[in-house]
């Protein structure tokens, strides 16, 4: 059986992605800002070497689902979930949600040290 072809994959590895690139980063303060403390937060600094690799995947990642979400209603068949409006509008919604969530983490590491 086919999966259908919507770009909710790619937009879920999209931010996955993202959340991975900043985890050396924003991880840290998260967890500090929830009230957990201790010295293997530090670990979390293990990942910095992967931040480039991270971050490519999340870019096309979102490359991909903005592709799927974006194409013409006129390249969707009858019947299938690209061809209902409520959903294009949702699906449009989560992914620039996405985006924006993906770029504050992805930004994060290179803006947090002018407030300090």
């Amino acid at each position: 059986m086919s999966q259908p072809r919507n770009g909710r994959g790619a937009l879920f590895a999209g931010g996955l992605a993202a959340i991975l690139a900043s985890t050396c980063c924003l991880g840290p303060l998260v967890l500090v800002t929830v009230g957990f403390s201790g010295a293997w937060i530090g670990n979390l600094k293990v990942l910095e070497p992967y931040r480039p690799l991270f971050i490519g995947v999340a870019i096309m990642a979102l490359f991909f689902a903005w592709r799927r979400i974006f194409r013409p209603v006129r390249n969707c068949k009858p019947g299938e979930v690209c061809a209902i409006p409520q959903v294009r509008a949702t699906y449009k919604l989560v992914f620039w949600v996405v985006a924006m969530l993906a770029l504050i983490a992805l930004a994060f590491p290179y803006v947090a040290p002018l407030f300090y």
